[in-house]
């Protein structure tokens, strides 16, 4: 009878309002770390595609840049680097420079009396 009154106290004591409140704080800890850790996984992915994005266009400017290389070790390849950015020519060659001439836009011919009737019109509105 007395281990029946035993089990029956602690029931008592597991099924007291402190103790469930105890409990379901742990179980809100427990849930607000699961939350937690599902955020950061989902933060992680999209830092893992915009790494890959980012690895895949270095490996692009890689590759354009080893084929720039190369050409670069050619007389070629340096010739026509030369000339394109440089504006270089050989002996004997000679550079013909075409500028554009830009037109300006005619100005506007203005009546002496605008000014002031545009003040008139301005002080009565």
């Amino acid at each position: 009878m007395r281990n029946f009154e035993r089990n029956r106290r602690s029931r008592n004591l597991l099924e007291s309002k402190p103790v469930l409140l105890l409990l379901g704080i742990i179980v809100l800890i427990f849930a607000w770390s699961v939350w937690r850790f599902s955020y950061k996984m989902t933060e992680t992915s999209r830092n893992k595609t915009i790494i890959q994005a980012k690895t895949e266009a270095l490996r692009e400017q890689k590759a354009t840049l080893l084929v720039d290389t190369q050409k670069l070790a050619t007389d070629r390849g340096k010739e026509e680097f030369f000339r394109e950015n440089f504006g270089l020519a050989r002996i004997g060659e000679e550079v013909v420079i075409i500028v554009e001439e830009k037109s300006l836009p005619p100005e506007p011919k203005q009546n002496p009396f605008s000014g002031f009737f545009s003040f008139l019109q301005n002080l009565f509105r």
